[in-house]
């Protein structure tokens, strides 16, 4: 987001307990954003998702009532695909798995600074404006190949394309974290929930037999880091 842009044609909802920090950012947000929704709990966050439906989440972890961990695993439950920022304290091996499984397009450690907002915001419009989605549920890819979240299914022209347990979940762990370099760690703590060095040939060799049954150039390789699907 530059300065000088028209506002972006999305909704978002801020959620921050602490009323005058909220109020701050909710100012600075509709400089950027058409609708802007705020709330300052848990509770009153969610009714406003099922209510607004944004585009947008950013979520602080500590939150009344319903913390922000507990209100994003209620959305992913049914909402595969809305971009959710979560501002936390914590930065340990636990968190950053949670932040995995709640498909998060990035965490920010507070206190964070207007330009590290700015920055998070510009990668979820990113994401938005070059995801190419027919529902909450799907994802669909170049040449007709098409992800169902709900469903963990791969296919291409409506045919299923097998996947193993595996091959499944890096794809799922890629997807939702679009653009964003995702590190061998990362993948083996995602598959196993621990870390063994050597592991490390079991995912290049899961990475090699999904790309295949993928479009060409799905997966890049980002050396000695890991990989990303870039859109």
């Amino acid at each position: 987001m530059q300065n000088n842009i028209e506002q972006q044609p999305y909704s978002i909802l801020f959620i921050e307990d602490e009323d005058e920090t909220r109020e701050n950012y909710v100012k600075y947000l509709k400089r950027y954003f058409i609708d802007v929704y705020e709330a300052r709990d848990g509770e009153s966050a969610l009714k406003i998702y099922i209510d607004k439906k944004p585009n947008i989440l950013i979520i602080d972890i500590n939150l009344p009532k319903i913390s922000g961990i507990e209100l994003l695993e209620i959305i992913r439950k049914k909402d595969h695909t809305t971009k959710a920022l979560m501002l936390t304290a914590h930065s340990s091996t636990n968190f950053l798995l949670k932040a995995t499984e709640l498909k998060l397009t990035k965490y920010l450690i507070k206190p964070i600074s207007r330009n590290e907002l700015k920055d998070a915001l510009d990668l979820v419009i990113k994401e938005l404006n070059s995801f190419n989605t027919v529902s909450k549920n799907t994802f669909i890819f170049k040449e007709e190949y098409l992800w169902d979240y709900t469903e963990q299914k791969l296919s291409k022209n409506h045919v299923e394309i097998v996947l193993t347990l595996q091959e499944r979940q890096v794809l799922e762990l890629l997807l939702n974290h679009i653009n964003i370099n995702i590190s061998y760690d990362n993948i083996i703590l995602h598959l196993w929930d621990d870390f063994e060095t050597d592991k490390l040939n079991s995912v290049k060799t899961i990475i090699k037999t999904l790309r295949k049954k993928l479009p060409d150039d799905t997966i890049h390789n980002i050396y000695g880091f890991g990989y990303k699907i870039k859109y």
